[in-house]
């Protein structure tokens, strides 16, 4: 796991006390306030803010800042359907297209998955979780599909990584898991897709529980 930077510091702070409602829209994301809160100077404040507003998790005023998006629950409900039908088409093509080594790489980053459930470690869940995702995406052969997927997540990441706080998430993700890899080993790729799809659909639930205005 790479070192994380104070970028990456600040840019999870931030993005998790949006997600949880603690920052809620048209806060002022203060770049002055922000270095003084998290002991840094202004540029890793302003990097994490520039890389908010490249997922949605701030919006850009001219010459006054940024500020806290408006999240709705509908607004999240549309966003996690969209990501819930690409990762089911990449779990599809996983379950087509398969090798053998593909079996063996993708069962691999799933058992890292479940040693890190049992810890109970979120942030080593969350990093293997994200490898086990982007190895069905690999293991699907369409680079173009894996792309765009990897686009989407990338705006819906907080909310994902804030649903592993839900009581019992980890270990419940790991059993989702397993039925998708159940049907992608059995070459099944309408199970695998519905498995997959399934997945993301209970993700956005949980999402409800750790931030109750979000519930859908």
């Amino acid at each position: 796991m790479k070192k994380q930077t104070a970028t990456d510091r600040i840019r999870s702070a931030l993005a998790d006390a949006i997600v949880r409602g603690e920052m809620g829209p048209g806060v002022v994301l203060d770049e002055a306030s922000l270095a003084e809160r998290f002991s840094v100077s202004r540029t890793p404040v302003r990097e994490a803010i520039r890389q908010l507003e490249a997922i949605g998790f701030a919006e850009a005023r001219p010459h006054r800042g940024a500020v806290v998006p408006n999240f709705t629950p509908e607004r999240l409900t549309e966003m996690f359907g969209v990501m819930a039908e690409l990762e089911a088409l990449c779990a599809r093509s996983a379950a087509e297209r398969a090798t053998p080594s593909d079996l063996e790489a993708l069962d691999r980053v799933h058992a890292d998955c479940a040693d890190a459930a049992r810890l109970g470690d979120i942030d080593a869940y969350y990093q293997t979780n994200l490898l086990f995702h982007e190895t069905v995406y690999a293991v699907g052969g369409n680079s173009f599909l894996a792309e765009v997927t990897i686009g989407v997540r990338n705006r819906v990441a907080p909310f994902r990584k804030a649903q592993f706080r839900s009581l019992g998430r980890l270990l419940k993700s790991v059993e989702e898991h397993q039925r998708v890899v159940d049907a992608i080993v059995a070459r099944n790729p309408d199970a695998a897709a519905d498995a997959m799809r399934d997945h993301m659909l209970v993700v956005r639930a949980s999402v409800g529980e750790v931030s109750p205005t979000l519930k859908s």
